[in-house]
């Protein structure tokens, strides 16, 4: 009989959550004069008043590592004693290398491994933090710092108002290290719906202008975004209440033991819909979507940072955290937040 692994003797903690947004905001009475739409139907609709896009200059990378170096500075530590480096992300500066290499170039880190995790753009504050979480639980890496950063501007249509009002840029740093067992993340669930594949997807082809029918590209050349809302939507209200319920039951919960849950920031309405739909009231999440748009994987990570500041979440609470997205992956994970003196390695 083959012997049973024994238990990892410590827990997965964030030690430090770190954020980026760029400087430009973008409002919806801007948009007014670039798309057919105003701000009343943004606001009923998606719920946003602003969000915040990246400079042409910019790119993933540099979003991506402004949010690593906040997350350092945040935990007092050095990024030089980061082990690994994971991004999430769907808008790589280029095909290859990974965007996790070019941080690291871009903060002159040498030696440090670092690689993708494309889960589909919106499901990476669960997906690429569950990938970062087993690493830790590996043992070889101590100190790991997963990256979720997108600029989804850039692939966007000028002309689409279907995507045009929704998105914004932003990169956010889970900064992951061992902490006192019991305490932390548990294992996520994590699911796909490939019959959802092109609910929400980059489409790569030809488009032209309006007014003059020449070529058009967006800032990755010809691929564009294209998203079926509605059906994103319907998929949310359809599935992710009983996901969570789901999650809670695999780890004998309910939703009476929930502090906080936070969602992917899709849409402000849809949110306080899931909120009704799982017998929640609104109190026990929070959104940053009405200032920032949907910021894909970063969204998630951005709204814990933001209630961690604000004493939202404390030691002990017991927060949610549930995203949805491309190929209708959507994923779940529990965390019982981790006090400071329970992380088990010195920050230096």
């Amino acid at each position: 009989m083959t012997k049973a692994a024994s238990p990892i003797p410590y827990g997965v903690g964030i030690r430090a959550i770190g954020g980026y947004v760029p400087s430009q905001v973008v409002t919806n009475a801007d948009l007014e004069e670039r798309l057919d739409t105003t701000d009343a139907w943004i606001s009923e609709h998606i719920g946003v008043s602003t969000r915040h896009w990246s400079a042409p200059e910019e790119r993933t990378s540099d979003l991506g590592a402004a949010a690593l170096l906040d997350a350092c500075e945040r935990a007092g530590v050095s990024p030089d004693s980061i082990d690994l480096i994971i991004c999430g992300t769907f808008t790589p500066d280029h095909m290859l290398p990974a965007a996790a290499v070019a941080i690291a170039r871009k903060l002159g880190l040498t030696g440090v491994p670092g690689f993708d995790v494309n889960s589909g753009g919106c499901p990476g504050g669960t997906f690429a933090l569950d990938v970062g979480a087993k690493y830790l639980m590996s043992g070889q890496y101590r100190r790991i710092a997963v990256v979720l950063a997108d600029t989804t501007t850039k692939t966007l249509d000028p002309e689409d108002r279907t995507v045009g009002v929704i998105f914004g840029d932003a990169a956010a740093c889970y900064l992951l290290e061992p902490c006192a067992p019991g305490t932390g993340m548990t294992p996520a669930l994590l699911r796909s719906d490939p019959s959802a594949y092109e609910t929400a997807f980059i489409k790569r082809e030809q488009r032209t202008w309006s007014k003059d029918g020449s070529g058009k590209v967006s800032g990755f050349g010809s691929n564009f975004m294209h998203m079926h809302g509605r059906s994103v939507r319907n998929f949310a209200l359809d599935n992710m209440p009983n996901f969570v319920l789901e999650l809670l039951e695999h780890h004998e919960m309910t939703v009476d033991d929930i502090d906080l849950i936070i969602f992917h920031q899709a849409n402000y309405h849809l949110i306080h819909l899931l909120m009704e739909k799982i017998g929640l009231p609104p109190e026990r999440t929070l959104t940053n979507v009405e200032r920032l748009g949907n910021t894909s994987g970063a969204g998630v990570p951005l709204v814990l940072r933001e209630a961690v500041d604000t004493g939202r979440v404390k030691a002990g609470d017991t927060v949610v955290l549930a995203s949805f997205g491309a190929g209708m992956s959507h994923g779940g994970t529990v965390i019982k937040w981790t006090a400071d003196d329970d992380f088990l390695v010195p920050a230096h």
